[in-house]
C-alpha cells in the first residue's frame, strides 16, 4: 500500500463484488485479496448450495430479530403495560448484548469452528426468543433481549466468514449477497407477520428459522480453512472434496489454503499499535466512518420504532408495516445490480442525500403537527419520509460500507 489514498478510492470504483454483510471480514479470514490464487472453474455443488442455504437460515434469523421491535411495540406495552421508557431499554438491549458479543465472536469462532460457534449462536437466540414470547414482567424481556443480542452478533461474524470459506472464489460474491438478501426477508416477513398475529406468536415464529438452522448444522460440513488453521490436514481433504464434488482436483485449492494459512497466522501476531500508521490513515478513516454513518443517521430508530413513529403521526401502522415490507426487498435486488453498474461512491451519495431529505421530511411533518397547520397532511408526510429512508437505506448504507471496507483494507487490517 504504498498510496493508501489511490487504493482507497479504486475501492470506491465500479467492481464486481455485490454488497455483503460485514465482508471486510469474509475478506481476510477467507482470502480474497491474499495473493494465493483459486481456482475459477469450480462450481456451485449440493453440498456448497446446501451449507449456504442452512447458514443463510441465521440471516433470515437476523432479519426477523432487527424486525421484531417494530410490529411488536403496539401489543406488548398493551399486555405488560409498559412506558415507553421500558419499551426504549428492551430495544436497547439489543445493542448490549450485541457489545458483549463482539468482544469475543472472533475468538469463539477460531476456537470451537464455524459450525459449532453458529449452534452457540442459535442456542443464545433461541433462549432469547422463549423468554420473550413467556415473558410476564419487563426484566424477563430484557433478558431474553440481550440473549438475542449476543447471538446476532456471533451470528454476524461466522455467517459471512463460512460462506466465504466454503464457496468457490468466482461465485462467492454471490453466495455471500445472499446473507444481505435473507436479512432483509426476514426484517420484512416480521412487518407482515406482525399486522395479523400477537407480539408472543410472533416472538415464537421468529424462533423457527434458528431451530431449522440447528438442526440444518448437522449435515453440513466444517469450514476447510478453519480446519487447515487448527492442522486437521485430513479432514480439510475430505471436506474440500466433499465441498468441490467426487472428481474435483482439489490439490492445488488444499496447498493454497495451508499456504495462506500460514502466511495469515504469522501476520495475525500483529499487534493494534501496527494500525496507527501514516499508510493506514485513509482506509481507516473511510471504513470505520461509513460504519458509523449507519447508526448515526437514523437506521436503527426506523426499524425499531416504525409502528409507533406511524402511529404518533395518525397515519394506520398496519399500512405503513406492509409498505415497509413489500419494498424492501426489490430494492435490496436494485442495490446488487446499480452497485456494479454505477460503482460504490454514487450509491453512497445517493443514499445519504435520499435519507437525510426523508429524515427532513419527517421532522417537518412533526413540526407543522405541533403548531397545528396543515394537520391533514403530516400522516401523508411521515409516510412518504420513512418509505423514502427505507429505499435510501437500503441502496445505499445497509451494505455498501462492508464492501467499501473489503476492498479499502489490506488482509493485515
Amino acid at each position: 500500500m504504498e498510496n493508501p489514498q489511490q487504493n482507497s478510492e479504486e475501492g470506491l470504483m465500479p467492481k464486481s463484488s455485490p454488497p455483503q454483510p460485514n465482508p471486510a471480514i469474509v475478506a481476510n479470514e477467507a482470502g480474497q485479496g491474499s495473493g494465493f490464487p483459486e481456482s475459477d472453474k469450480s462450481s456451485a455443488t449440493p453440498v456448497v448450495v446446501l451449507s449456504t442455504l442452512v447458514a443463510i437460515c441465521g440471516s433470515f434469523a437476523y432479519g426477523c430479530t432487527i424486525g421484531y421491535s417494530s410490529p411488536a411495540e403496539s401489543g406488548m406495552r398493551a399486555d405488560l403495560r409498559l412506558s415507553v421508557t421500558q419499551y426504549s431499554v428492551f430495544g436497547s438491549v439489543l445493542t448490549v448484548g450485541g457489545i458483549i458479543g463482539s468482544l469475543v465472536n472472533g475468538k469463539i469462532a477460531d476456537l470451537v469452528g464455524r459450525r459449532r460457534t453458529m449452534w452457540l449462536s442459535e442456542l443464545f437466540c433461541i433462549v432469547g426468543w422463549l423468554a420473550v414470547a413467556f415473558s410476564k414482567h419487563a426484566w424477563s424481556l430484557y433478558l431474553g433481549r440481550f440473549s438475542l443480542g449476543i447471538g446476532l452478533v456471533l451470528m454476524a461474524y461466522v455467517i459471512p466468514v463460512y460462506i466465504a470459506e466454503i464457496t468457490p472464489k468466482n461465485i462467492r460474491g454471490a453466495f455471500t449477497a445472499a446473507f444481505q438478501f435473507l436479512l432483509t426477508s426476514g426484517l420484512s416477513v416480521m412487518y407482515l407477520v406482525g399486522t395479523v398475529v400477537s407480539w408472543r406468536a410472533l416472538a415464537l415464529i421468529a424462533a423457527v428459522p434458528c431451530l431449522l438452522q440447528i438442526i440444518g448444522l448437522f449435515f453440513i460440513p466444517e469450514s476447510p480453512r478453519w480446519l487447515a488453521k487448527v492442522g486437521r490436514e485430513k479432514e480439510l481433504e475430505t471436506t474440500l472434496q466433499r465441498l468441490r464434488g467426487k472428481n474435483a482436483d482439489i490439490s492445488m485449492e488444499s496447498a493454497h489454503i495451508r499456504e495462506y494459512t500460514q502466511t495469515f497466522e504469522m501476520d495475525s501476531k500483529v499487534g493494534i499499535f501496527y494500525l496507527f500508521q501514516r499508510k493506514y490513515a485513509y482506509p481507516l478513516v473511510v471504513g470505520v466512518g461509513l460504519s458509523a454513518m449507519q447508526p448515526l443517521l437514523g437506521a436503527t430508530a426506523i426499524q425499531y420504532y416504525a409502528s409507533y413513529i406511524f402511529s404518533e403521526a395518525d397515519f394506520s401502522t398496519k399500512i405503513g408495516s406492509i409498505s415497509l415490507a413489500i419494498i424492501q426487498l426489490p430494492v435490496i435486488g436494485a442495490s446488487v445490480l446499480l452497485t456494479d453498474r454505477f460503482g460504490r461512491r454514487p450509491l453512497l451519495l445517493a443514499s445519504t442525500i435520499v435519507m437525510c431529505l426523508s429524515l427532513a421530511i419527517i421532522a417537518t411533518a412533526f413540526g407543522l403537527q405541533g403548531t397545528h397547520r396543515w394537520n391533514e397532511v403530516t400522516s401523508v408526510l411521515v409516510y412518504v419520509g420513512i418509505m423514502g429512508f427505507s429505499v435510501g437505506y437500503s441502496i445505499g448504507l445497509s451494505g455498501l460500507p462492508g464492501v467499501v471496507m473489503a476492498e479499502v483494507y489490506d488482509y493485515v487490517i
